[in-house]
């Protein structure tokens, strides 16, 4: 699997894309690519992290892994093409800002569902595994992507400052560990899905304080 990455991250990534462990990941990739339907388009794959260059990393929303839907799935963690209709926990997710703000999401209406802006503005959109195949959510965990993006994630702790972390669902919240908490924004909540917004996802203000966290630390907040 050739790796077309932005420079900041290739750099940044060199170590474990040279491993053992990402060749075999890869080749396993490759082969599910060649022989099932899988989810996004190869070209999409680290669209999150060519969208979003490690020095302008500001706020990191962690999803599990692709929507395993036809259409849906583009590289970034709860973001579908604007001409797809919106998921649950992407509704849910909109909802929460309208109550925030006190209108729609930007986003919401420029784009539908789609968070590329959001992305280039310096949200990164990642979820902890890249791919998945068609109708089977989770297919494609335990086979090396959650290496890399753990290494993705202690990177941007590492490197960067101040950075807003969202963490919903108890998926997200482990990857606590690999972030410190003394330099950067940790908000968690329970998932946005349908299952579980009311029991705290709905009026947490994730979008609120990660904007007052970003101006208190001179930084440009998100137009969500």
């Amino acid at each position: 699997m050739e790796v077309a990455l932005e420079r900041t991250w290739k750099d940044a990534l060199s170590e474990s894309l040279s491993s053992e462990g990402f060749h075999s990941l890869a080749s396993f990739v490759k082969s599910e690519y060649g022989s099932k339907m899988i989810f996004p388009d190869p070209e999409n794959i680290f669209k999150a992290l060519n969208l979003t260059p490690l020095n302008r990393v500001r706020v990191v929303i962690l999803g599990q892994d692709p929507y395993h839907g036809a259409g849906q799935a583009q590289g970034l963690s709860f973001s579908v093409p604007k001409n797809i209709k919106n998921p649950p926990s992407l509704v849910n997710i909109f909802k929460e800002l309208e109550v925030e703000f006190g209108k729609k999401s930007e986003a919401e209406v420029s784009f539908g569902g789609d968070l590329s802006c959001w992305a280039r503005q310096g949200v990164l959109l990642l979820n902890a595994v890249l791919t998945v195949e068609a109708g089977k959510a989770g297919s494609h965990a335990n086979k090396g992507w959650e290496d890399l993006t753990d290494k993705i994630i202690e990177t941007v702790s590492e490197r960067c400052e101040h950075v807003v972390f969202m963490l919903w669902g108890s998926y997200a919240r482990k990857k606590k560990a690999l972030i410190d908490a003394n330099k950067h924004l940790i908000l968690e909540s329970v998932h946005p899905s349908p299952l579980s917004a009311y029991g705290g996802f709905f009026n947490s203000g994730h979008f609120k304080r990660a904007n007052e966290w970003l101006k208190d630390h001179d930084k440009s907040e998100i137009n969500w």
